[in-house]
């Protein structure tokens, strides 16, 4: 009888498997076709075990013990724009151009696809995100603003979603981590399907004016109790999160298993994610109610480091 319920349940599942009913991996959920980075990229790392950093607690202590973790997205608007850093899909087809930036030497030159009305994040930050579903680039620019049918930006950065490669050393992004964005935002549809496979973005007020893997890029300060760019943390395992369902208990357990990693200055412990009409706004904003500075550790990641200039995580 075991058998045949085993068999029984076998069948089940391949054809759930078929009808597409069973949820899978993150990152085999891909955005427009592309993969978020090979599967064992960086992103996809599980820092669950890694053992605290020695600066941690000054890390931590300089972020805000007491701030609240924040939800950096949401529904609707505020002042006249998505809350959160909208992705623009593009094609072969999508018209091109030349963008003029304020730091050249560590942007990526060459034609950027840019779609006639590109939805771009608001405030001063003006981050403008295309993924290009024909060759899997995506292209992200930092204060990106049009005058007069041309394109200005501070910086530009490309990368091939199906590569490990990183930045040059030294070399800025549109984030000044010289990380990518889109891989680190919460997106609705990984946390409707009950998933994050991946670390988050996150901010902090003050940096260190140093980086350490896999940031590429510091702009920071000189004090030695302040986390360089590329710091990665997670949620305390001792933090009890039974009681909470739906998207938070998602995206607490992402930052159990994978973390979250320091990608540019900003408000204290600010999460990104995508705008997208799902979010319940009241519920993502009791997160602060609940958790602070205090729920958080950095942790070291040297045992993860295959190369310093590639993206893969040892096995």
């Amino acid at each position: 009888m075991k058998g045949v319920m085993r068999r029984r349940s076998t069948l089940v599942l391949l054809v759930a498997v078929l009808l597409g009913t069973v949820a899978q991996p993150a990152h085999a959920r891909p955005v427009a076709g592309c993969p978020m980075f090979p599967a064992n990229n960086y992103w996809h790392a599980d820092v669950s075990d890694l053992p605290v950093h020695a600066r941690s607690a000054d890390w931590v202590r300089s972020i805000g013990l007491d701030a609240g973790l924040k939800a950096d997205f949401g529904s609707g608007l505020w002042d006249g724009y998505p809350i959160g850093i909208p992705t623009n899909v593009v094609t072969r087809a999508t018209p091109t151009y030349r963008v003029s930036f304020t730091w050249p030497d560590e942007s990526n030159r060459g034609r950027y696809p840019i779609p006639a009305h590109p939805r771009i994040e608001g405030g001063g930050d003006r981050h403008l995100l295309t993924v290009n579903r024909d060759d899997c680039r995506l292209r992200e620019l930092f204060a990106a603003r049009r005058a007069n049918g041309r394109w200005r930006a501070g910086s530009g950065a490309v990368w091939n979603l199906r590569s490990n490669a990183l930045r040059p050393a030294g070399w800025t992004s549109a984030d000044a981590a010289g990380l990518p964005i889109l891989p680190g935002l919460v997106r609705w549809t990984e946390v409707a399907a009950g998933e994050i496979d991946h670390a988050i973005r996150f901010t902090a007020p003050a940096t260190r004016d140093r980086y350490v893997w896999p940031a590429r890029h510091q702009a920071g300060d000189a004090d030695p109790d302040l986390p360089p760019m590329g710091a990665w943390f997670r949620l305390k395992s001792s933090v009890d999160i039974s009681g909470f369902h739906g998207p938070l208990r998602v995206i607490l357990e992402a930052l159990q298993t994978h973390g979250m990693i320091l990608a540019d200055n900003g408000s204290p412990w600010y999460m990104s994610g995508t705008p997208d009409p799902h979010w319940n706004n009241d519920v993502l904003n009791s997160l602060d109610e609940h958790f602070t500075g205090r729920d958080f550790e950095a942790v070291d990641t040297s045992s993860l480091i295959v190369d310093e200039n590639s993206g893969a995580v040892a096995p």
